[in-house]
Parts: C-alpha cells; sequence; structure tokens
C-alpha cells in the first residue's frame, strides 16, 4: 500500500497563548511560519500523489508555505475535534473541568459539551486517512507517497489506530506542530514508520521501486542450486 505523511500544522497564537483553538480559525505566529517553511524544505523532492488538508486556516496557511506549489484537498474527516464550549478557552481554566479527567485517562467515554465526542472524532479521521491511501494506491501504485495536514489529537488518534491500541491510550502520543509522522497500511497490518519526527531526512520513506518477479528456475538449474553446483556430491 501507499505511505502516508501525517503534518501537524504550524504553531498557532493559541498553542502560543495556552488556549484550546478547536475549529475557531486562528492562525500561525511567527514561529508557525518558520516551521512550516522548514518542514517544506524536508519534504522539497518527495514525489506526493494527493495533498489532502483539514479545512481549518492553520492548515492550509502550513500548507502554503510548505508546499506552494500544491493544491490541496480538503477534507472535513480531518478537521480538529468539535470541543464546543471549550473553544476558545485557556487550557488552564478547562484543566479544573470534571471532565478534563475524563479526556487524559478514558477519552473514549469523553463528549464535549455541544461538542464532539473523541470517539467520534478518532472514526471519522481514520475512516478519512484509510479511504484516501486505498485511493491513492489504486491510482498511482504500492510505491506512492501522500500527504495529509491536520490537528493533534486527529493525529494522535490515527496513530493509536495504527499501532492497535486503544483511544484510552492515544494521551501517550506525541504530535508536535509542524511534525511528521509516517504510516503505511497493508493488508495484514498497518506500520508506523516515523512518529512525531521534527528533523529526519524524509526521503528514505519513499519505497523503491518493486523488483520484477523472476521466472521459475528450470528443473535442472534448481536442482544445481540445491545441490551446491557440478561436483557438490564428490
Amino acid at each position: 500500500m501507499a505511505t502516508l505523511l501525517l503534518l501537524r500544522h504550524g504553531r498557532t497564537t493559541a498553542n502560543a497563548d495556552g488556549g484550546l483553538a478547536g475549529r475557531q480559525p486562528v492562525e500561525l505566529d511567527d514561529t508557525g511560519r518558520a516551521q512550516a517553511a522548514a518542514v517544506g524544505e524536508r519534504l522539497r523532492g518527495l514525489p506526493l500523489a494527493a495533498v489532502v488538508s483539514s479545512p481549518l486556516v492553520r492548515c492550509r496557511q502550513t500548507l502554503e508555505l510548505a508546499l506552494p506549489q500544491a493544491t490541496p484537498v480538503l477534507d472535513e474527516g480531518l478537521i480538529e475535534c468539535g470541543y464546543g464550549s471549550w473553544e476558545g478557552q485557556p487550557l488552564k481554566k478547562l484543566a479544573k473541568e470534571p471532565l478534563w479527567p475524563v479526556v487524559q485517562q478514558h477519552p473514549s467515554a469523553a463528549v464535549f459539551p455541544e461538542g464532539e465526542s473523541m470517539a467520534a472524532m478518532s472514526a471519522r479521521a481514520v475512516a478519512a486517512v484509510r479511504t484516501w491511501d486505498a485511493r491513492v494506491t489504486a491510482e498511482h501504485g504500492s510505491e506512492a507517497v501522500w500527504l495529509a495536514c491536520s490537528h493533534g489529537d486527529v493525529i494522535k488518534a490515527i496513530v493509536a489506530d495504527a499501532l492497535g491500541v486503544h483511544l484510552d491510550l492515544f494521551q501517550r502520543i506525541v504530535a508536535d506542530p509542524a511534525s511528521v509522522t509516517a504510516i503505511r497500511y497493508t493488508p495484514l497490518r498497518p506500520f508506523v514508520l516515523r512518529l512525531n519526527d521534527t528533523g529526519g531526512d524524509l526521503a528514505a520513506l519513499v519505497p523503491p521501486p518493486r523488483k520484477r518477479r523472476r521466472r521459475p528456475a528450470k528443473p535442472a538449474d534448481s536442482d544445481a542450486a540445491v545441490g551446491g553446483g557440478a561436483g557438490a556430491g564428490r
């Protein structure tokens, strides 16, 4: 199957201020713009078969800086979790809410007031990337590489699914701003190739061309190989 690169958007003004942005139209700050440009240098030269993005402005800004030649396809499946009335509030304040320990320790049961459940977020995000991965593989082959730009909790949920761990453990996973996580789905199982990578060489993630299968060897050739060649019995 194809190789998926999950890119988290660069740092935003909300990240810098310690707030929960959610689906609000917060933008990258100066650090976030620098991060986006830097990850663009790492992505340069990769043969990306498709670029997909959350529709929120911080993801679109990240891709405009990182991959200015790309034309991302916006997918609602990759949008940030709907935090409802929590959006725009300081994390220090939210940490005092009764729901906070649930979000941290039992997120599969967390439903945000006037918002989305974390389980629903995980399900639609995983469905989105698996659908895109199958599509890219069908159209471009198993050596294809494609990129999806999304958000921290969304990426962590996708990684948890790929690792085969319960959503209740996804808070153990880290996805920093402008980090790259690589997953390769196969018919048997997914493989997490990189996690929260903020500085490594990404060129090694491009699969080599598939070798052509050799024709079955003739019986005489096979006997020689097994027996060690002429005179092996001497």
